[in-house]
């Protein structure tokens, strides 16, 4: 209720019901139909428990159709515009909502396909504040997904004039330009208010009593927007969450800022002492100051990477009948482009020569390939799972919806999200009530012992000095930075999770091909009957349009014989072999069960891919086997930091006493084993207990990458992406995953001894604050200053210990 008993709240947006009062048969007020129609919505739907967490429920509705005034969305050339990807079937799309600010809102919008059938997914970034909905088309369109969140009251913003921008930019500048008003007013009244304070400071006594009458009144009057104005965002949302039965990290903050005010506006008012006003503008001018910390903090560790530095990838650009090899930063609209089995799409494009067959398995989740003909759009993140191909480029280089993709969609972990909730809401109730306790307790002692002053001091100062800011940051923070550090040296993961999870490793399992041996530094040979030269074209013909190591190898080996040949029906079966007709001709390479050949005869110390032309095996390819540099030393010091090592290989066994020498005695190796056998070993040894990385070269392992607790891709060139994986390394930095993990673990200690110095810190102030030593001031500035301390910690620490652990 409403201190005006006439006016009520609307039980949905928390808005007074100025204008009309709707009531329902559980005597639920609304003020406006379209909270009504929220409400029923949600309690339809069985998600009625959205009233009841932490912090402000829904926004205000206005109850009117939005029809005509989203009409302009069933344009089409507006929808191709804001559609990220459409195959059809699926569409995904991604919109900033500004509404976003707390947990429930979160828990609300992730819950969207059970609000609709035609939503297949919802995913929210919260740092960022947008939404990623994956909608069927057949049931709803782009304007019924944006009908759907307005009446949720989260209004998409939607900037046609920046379509092909940044289409929140606009948006996060007026929302900085705001908050920067805000603090510039707060900093100039809090500045003036200690000015004229300075008399009590400095013990001056002034004979003309109404001189201090006049600066205590000045010093109300510069409090009044601090108070309704600066603190009102940390009110509001305090005032929201006790209505609705739940206690978040504003409570406290709000009820320190509640006992400052009113403590001096009464002791002004009454002229019975000078009041806690400084003290008032110090905390809510720091509070805002620590926001805007945590802000730009959040900003730097929200994972938005730079393609260029966070993705080993480059792409073929076809010049005059030339290719030459770019990094994609060089990419421009309307380049011409080939891309062969296996690689990805970087940007939308026209397709313009050859048969496609792509994979949006990346982005849908589902695999089946869309066969694709000339003149056709071609989505950024699609896979050819065919031939070559060539694309012409008709936007500029999507890779930030890549890089959303991998981090947000398809194997995303939800880091900060978990983080947020578990660190601000779940762990805040629960210290809050705590802090309140005893803040309740010193405030009642002192004030039988010393009186109402002391005992404000007290309680107030508790309050503030509780706060839990630097536990918020202290994980992220460090973590994220670790996550850049490790980068910088030839690793780049996919979340904070990937991090922590590679410092509880225990079991590493490795690939061998293309992971312990160089596919590059392999010298090659053909044994069987003798190829002609035109035969030997076919066999180029085919194993040019894939990138496997070993495929990638006999093509390099054979590239003088290039004559451009047709490839057709391509097909490379994981974990087998490669197949295409040419000329006529089917032409198989691969293993021997797959090409049909005789596997008599002794064993070999090499990897082998047979030969099989129009039915006719003709021998087979010998890649000689070469470990990487350094890798004998790796595996040593692998074994002695207690590491359970294994070996899984998809070729023989013809090589296990060679390679034996090179890993520690007692490993298990696995040879003839399919991608299915890999994922099961690691799945039989997560069973065991054990938390298992897997590093693998990313293609014939996607399954058991996957599977994995760590997943690490190797990447031997610039074209080789592999979403299936939790990072992505360098393939001349394998010999180094010992320093990686190494670094991980100290990571995880600096994130242990962020908690402990935050830990020490309420501590010790909290003893200071319930025996009445610690003024509000000093809280107040004590609490930035917490988190500032912890993020440095997080920084200098895992800065300083990538340079010693991560030496190029």
């Amino acid at each position: 209720m409403h201190s005006n008993e006439n006016i009520e709240t609307c039980y949905h947006c928390g808005e007074d019901c100025t204008d009309e009062i709707i009531k329902n048969e559980e005597g639920k007020s609304f003020c406006c139909n379209g909270c009504h129609m929220v409400y029923d919505l949600l309690k339809e739907n069985n998600l009625s428990d959205y009233y009841r967490l932490n912090n402000q429920p829904g926004v205000k509705q206005k109850g009117k159709s939005q029809r005509e005034k989203l009409a302009y969305l069933d344009d089409e050339t507006i929808i191709k515009k804001l559609i990220d990807f459409s195959d059809g079937r699926i569409a995904r799309l991604s919109f900033y909502l500004p509404q976003i600010h707390c947990s429930s809102c979160i828990w609300l919008l992730e819950k969207l396909p059970e609000l609709s059938e035609g939503i297949a997914e919802s995913k929210v970034n919260f740092l960022k504040r947008e939404i990623y909905v994956t909608f069927l088309e057949e049931k709803l369109s782009l304007r019924d997904v944006v009908e759907l969140l307005i009446n949720l009251g989260y209004e998409p913003l939607i900037n046609l004039e920046d379509l092909e921008k940044n289409k929140k930019n606009k948006a996060k500048k007026a929302q900085e330009k705001s908050f920067y008003i805000k603090l510039g007013i707060v900093g100039f009244c809090f500045g003036n208010i200690m000015m004229l304070s300075f008399p009590e400071y400095l013990g001056i006594t002034v004979e003309d009593q109404h001189f201090i009458e006049l600066f205590g009144y000045l010093n109300l009057v510069l409090s009044i927007p601090v108070f309704f104005y600066g603190a009102r965002d940390y009110l509001t949302s305090a005032w929201h969450a006790l209505r609705h039965g739940g206690v978040n990290i504003d409570v406290p903050i709000s009820l320190g800022i509640f006992a400052l005010f009113l403590r001096s506006a009464y002791e002004i008012l009454s002229d019975t002492g000078a009041g806690y006003l400084d003290s008032l503008g110090a905390l809510i001018f720091l509070l805002l100051i620590g926001k805007w910390f945590q802000q730009k903090t959040f900003d730097n560790i929200s994972f938005e990477r730079d393609y260029k530095s966070y993705f080993p990838i480059a792409i073929t650009r076809i010049v005059k009948g030339i290719n030459e090899n770019i990094p994609l930063s060089k990419l421009e609209v309307h380049d011409t482009l080939q891309i062969k089995n296996g690689e990805l799409i970087p940007a939308d494009s026209i397709l313009k020569k050859g048969e496609g067959r792509i994979d949006y398995s990346f982005v849908t989740g589902e695999s089946v390939p869309i066969r694709k003909v000339s003149g056709d759009l071609l989505y950024a993140g699609g896979k050819q799972t065919g031939g070559v191909i060539e694309i012409e480029t008709t936007k500029e280089v999507s890779q930030s919806y890549l890089t959303r993709l991998w981090n947000e969609q398809t194997f995303q972990e939800e880091a900060i999200k978990d983080l947020l909730q578990s660190k601000t809401n779940v762990l805040s109730k629960w210290f809050t009530i705590a802090i309140l306790i005893i803040a309740s307790i010193a405030g009642a002692y002192w004030w039988s012992v010393d009186g109402a002053n002391h005992a404000v001091n007290t309680f107030t100062a508790v309050l503030i000095i509780a706060c839990p800011c630097a536990l918020a940051l202290n994980a992220p923070f460090a973590l994220g930075n670790a996550m850049r550090i490790m980068a910088r040296f030839g690793l780049y993961t996919k979340d904070t999770i990937a991090v922590e999870k590679m410092a509880a490793v225990n079991h590493i399992v490795f690939d061998k091909t293309g992971t312990i041996t160089s596919a590059k530094e392999q010298s090659i040979s053909f044994e069987g009957e003798e190829l002609s030269e035109e035969q030997l074209q076919l066999v180029y013909a085919v194993t040019s349009q894939s990138t496997h190591p070993v495929s990638s190898r006999i093509a390099q080996h054979l590239k003088q014989l290039d004559k451009k040949l047709k490839v057709e029906n391509f097909e490379e079966v994981q974990g087998n072999g490669i197949q295409g007709e040419v000329n006529g001709h089917a032409v198989k390479l691969g293993k021997a069960s797959f090409v049909n050949a005789d596997k008599a005869g002794k064993k070999t110390f090499q990897t082998v891919s047979y030969v099989n032309i129009d039915g006719k095996v003709y021998g087979k390819f010998l890649l000689a086997q070469s470990l990487r540099n350094g890798v004998d030393t790796l595996l040593s010091d692998l074994h002695e930091r207690g590491y359970k090592i294994s070996l899984l290989s998809g070729d023989n066994s013809s090589e296990k006493e060679k390679l034996s020498k090179s890993f520690p005695e007692g490993t298990e190796m696995h040879f003839d084993q399919s991608p299915k056998d890999k994922m099961d070993f690691i799945k039989k040894s997560q069973g065991g207990g054990e938390t298992v990385l897997m590093i693998g070269d990313g293609l014939n392992d996607a399954g058991a990458l996957k599977q994995s607790d760590v997943g690490i891709a190797v990447a031997e060139d610039a074209h080789q992406f592999s979403p299936a994986c939790d990072a992505i390394l360098a393939a001349q930095k394998v010999n180094q995953l010992n320093r990686y993990l190494s670094f991980s673990k100290i990571a995880m200690v600096m994130v242990y001894l962020g908690f402990v110095v935050s830990l020490l810190y309420n501590v010790l102030g909290l003893s200071y604050a319930v025996q009445g030593n610690l003024s509000p001031l000093i809280a107040a500035i004590l609490m930035p200053l917490s988190s500032i301390s912890v993020v440095l910690l997080g920084t200098i620490g895992t800065t300083w210990f990538g340079k010693v652990f991560l030496k190029k």
